[in-house]
């Protein structure tokens, strides 16, 4: 149970971070136009690339701003489960929130267990292609027995890119299907049989 002391402590804590965080969302100034923004009258005579800064800039402040306004709804939200009396029990589970995660996080409202299991621990899709690495990667490579990856490409490119088939010359790359092959061991082999007729292959 916190002591009056300590709930006094988080409350100046959290009335600092409300003072602070309004201040930062009110000095952001998100709302203008990008011509209001970098003074330009019109944006028809810049490059695209002109604009890479002034456009990272409205980004990163509008991040900011963000992750300010989320964290200004958190303090008050701290703040008025002081006045209703339930500040330090945790909204989910309704066990006592232990003072050192109040000190460390003012405005949180719920303990460390319910907090973990709010964290998404889900992957995303092309995660299901990927082939982690192996611990024992360079061992394998001077045993020869390392994976090859040179298709690697490939096989992303089949879910599309944005090359076409008019990119390519010649008249074999006449469909989407065609772009990428499906198997390149004909093609190795081909390569194989050239360095054995030059007397460049192994010995």
């Amino acid at each position: 149970m916190l002591t009056t002391q300590q709930l006094d402590q988080l409350k100046n804590d959290l009335n600092a971070m409300e003072e602070r965080l309004s201040e930062t969302t009110g000095e952001t100034e998100i709302l203008k136009s990008a011509q209001e923004d970098v003074g330009e009258l019109s944006m028809y005579d810049n490059h695209p690339a002109d604009m890479g800064t002034e456009l990272y800039e409205r980004e990163k402040d509008l991040a900011l701003n963000t992750h300010a306004v989320d964290e200004l709804e958190k303090v008050k939200h701290a703040l008025q489960a002081i006045k209703e009396g339930t500040y330090g029990i945790c909204e989910k589970c309704g066990k006592e929130i232990p003072y050192e995660r109040l000190e460390a996080i003012p405005y949180t409202t719920v303990c460390v267990e319910d907090a973990e299991k709010a964290v998404p621990d889900d992957r995303p899709v092309e995660d299901d292609i990927l082939i982690m690495a192996e611990p024992n990667s360079f061992a394998e490579r001077r045993s020869g027995a390392s994976r090859d990856y040179e298709d690697s490409f490939q096989e992303i490119a089949k879910s599309g890119t944005s090359e076409t088939p008019s990119d390519f010359i010649g008249n074999e790359n006449r469909d989407y299907d065609d772009l990428y092959d499906e198997d390149n061991e004909e093609r190795a082999e081909e390569y194989e049989k050239t360095l054995d007729d030059e007397g460049l292959g192994s010995p």
